[in-house]
C-alpha cells in the first residue's frame, strides 16, 4: 500500500549555520510529493521454533562430520563427539539439534546415537522425551543391522525400566535383519530377570535355544556394553 503525502513548500528556505554565515537553497514552488511504501508486505514471517545456541550449532557441525564417516572406527568417534558436544546441551537444544540433523541430506540414522540419547534423557528424568526418541527410531526407513547399537539400546531400555519397549526393540532389530548374538540374549534375559520380568525372559530363553542350543552357559558370562551414560 503506497501513501502519497502532499506538503506545500515555500519558495525559499534558510538554514543558519553560524552567526556570520547562512546557507540558502531553493525548492520548487509546487507541492513536494513524498511516496511511502508499505513495507509490511515484504516483511518475512517469523520462523517458528527456537534459535540454536552456539553449543548446539557446534554439536550439529561435529555430528555432521562423524555421520559422514563410514569407517569401522566411527562408533568410538561417535561416542567421543556425543560425550564432548551433545551430552552437555540442555534438553531443548538437544531435541532441536537432533531435529535439525534429521532434516539434512547426508543424515543416516545410527542406532547407537539413539541409544545414547535415550539414556541421557532417561538419566535426567525426561522419560517422555526418551520414549519420543524411540518412536522416531521406529519411523527410520534405512536402519542398518547394527548389533552393537541395538545391544546398547536394549541395555538402556532395561536399565531405565522401559519394559514395554524392550520386547518391541527385540522385534525391531530382527525386522531390520539384525540377528541377536550372545551378547543380545545375555543383556535381554539377565536384564529382564533382574527387574522381575520373568515372563518375557522365558520367551527369550526359548529363542536363544533355537540359536545356540539347549545349553545357555554364555548367560553367566559378564557383559560389556558400549554406551555413553
Amino acid at each position: 500500500m503506497n501513501r502519497r503525502i502532499a506538503t506545500p513548500t515555500p519558495s525559499a528556505c534558510f538554514l543558519t549555520i553560524s552567526s556570520t554565515a547562512s546557507l540558502r537553497f531553493k525548492l520548487n514552488h509546487k507541492a513536494m510529493v513524498i511516496t511511502m511504501k508499505d513495507r509490511s508486505k515484504n516483511r518475512k514471517p517469523l520462523q517458528k521454533g527456537r534459535n540454536l545456541s552456539i553449543e548446539a550449532i557446534q554439536a550439529v557441525q561435529a555430528l555432521k562430520r562423524v555421520n559422514r564417516n563410514t569407517d569401522n572406527n566411527s562408533f568410538s568417534e561417535l561416542e567421543r563427539v556425543f560425550d564432548s558436544k551433545f551430552r552437555r546441551l540442555l534438553k531443548f537444544d538437544m531435541m532441536a539439534v537432533f531435529d535439525d540433523i534429521r532434516k539434512e541430506v547426508w543424515y543416516k540414522p545410527r542406532v547407537l546415537l539413539y541409544a545414547n540419547m535415550i539414556a541421557v534423557f532417561a538419566s535426567n528424568g525426561l522419560f517422555n522425551e526418551a520414549e519420543l526418541l524411540y518412536s522416531y527410531l521406529k519411523t527410520e526407513s534405512s536402519l542398518d543391522p547394527d548389533i552393537m547399537g541395538f545391544n546398547a539400546l536394549v541395555n538402556a531400555l532395561i536399565s531405565f525400566k522401559f519394559t514395554h519397549l524392550v520386547m518391541d526393540c527385540y522385534g525391531l532389530m530382527k525386522a531390520v535383519g539384525c540377528e541377536p548374538d550372545r551378547s543380545s540374549f545375555r543383556i535381554l534375559i539377565n536384564g529382564l530377570e533382574s527387574i522381575g520380568e520373568t515372563g518375557f525372559s522365558a520367551i527369550l530363553r526359548q529363542d536363544a535355544q533355537k540359536y545356540y542350543g539347549e545349553s545357555l552357559e554364555f548367560l553367566e558370562e559378564e557383559e560389556e556394553v558400549t554406551s555413553g551414560y
